[in-house]
């Protein structure tokens, strides 16, 4: 690690790029060891990266890692790669095998995060690579609540803002939670008009082998089309998919 780069932004960019090599998160204590640096001018660093998301902090095991944020600018930059290469080919038959839509999403602090997608023959959803919707009123944000890691799921369900997207939107604390157990019992989430009036969806979680949550792939559709039980007959060609992309995707530090 190069320690010669005296100003600022040479210090976190190299902070960074060094995260990259800790896949289980690194202490503020490593990264100073690691660096040469004292140990304030590390956890300031960290911080900064943290401050601007382009890298996490888990209060639970102390150790900061790569943010979404570093996986946004790569997705920009080369489409081609990572999660790209992996996902759409799994997503573009799970949408001719159904006729619906199918979205990948992972956790992006408090939000959503949409990274790929692939629009049913007759619909295209309103949600695009890049984009952040909320977790209370959206299936995918439903799984990935319930299946993040306990601490944080345990912060966002008590932390998140409930803002109503429709009348049918949750805003009552106690009835996300229950909610939220239920998805995690069952294994799956759905959403009927919730986000978008006239729109119903389904999501299943990607999860690695040790059950860690990498993403959730969603199956949307308008009402006028298919209604929610016509959404759930596809429950376990939607599980079969996310089967696939555990097996496939690159796994998030």
């Amino acid at each position: 690690m190069a320690t010669d780069r005296s100003g600022t932004a040479g210090k976190a960019l190299g902070v960074l790029t060094l995260l990259g090599e800790f896949p289980r998160g690194a202490t503020t204590g490593q990264i100073a060891e690691a660096t040469g640096y004292p140990f304030t001018t590390a956890y300031r660093l960290l911080n900064t990266l943290v401050d601007a998301d382009f890298a996490t902090y888990d209060a639970g095991d102390k150790r900061y890692r790569l943010g979404l944020r570093v996986f946004q600018l790569g997705q920009k930059l080369a489409h081609h790669r990572g999660f790209e290469g992996s996902a759409v080919p799994v997503l573009q038959r799970l949408t001719e095998d159904t006729g619906e839509s199918s979205v990948l999403h992972v956790l992006d602090g408090d939000r959503s995060l949409t990274v790929h997608k692939v629009d049913g023959p007759q619909f295209r959803t309103t949600t695009d690579p890049g984009d952040r919707g909320p977790l209370h009123t959206t299936a995918s944000g439903k799984v990935l609540l319930a299946f993040a890691e306990p601490t944080v799921r345990k912060h966002l369900l008590a932390t998140i803002e409930l803002i109503p997207r429709t009348e049918r939107s949750i805003t009552d604390r106690a009835e996300l939670i229950r909610q939220i157990e239920q998805v995690r019992a069952q294994g799956w989430a759905a959403q009927s008009e919730e986000n978008d009036i006239g729109m119903a969806a389904i999501a299943a979680p990607v999860l690695s082998v040790g059950n860690r949550l990498i993403g959730s792939v969603t199956l949307a559709a308008p009402m006028a089309r298919v209604d929610l039980e016509g959404l759930r007959r596809h429950l376990p060609r939607l599980q079969e998919a996310t089967t696939e992309l555990a097996a496939t995707l690159p796994h998030r530090p």
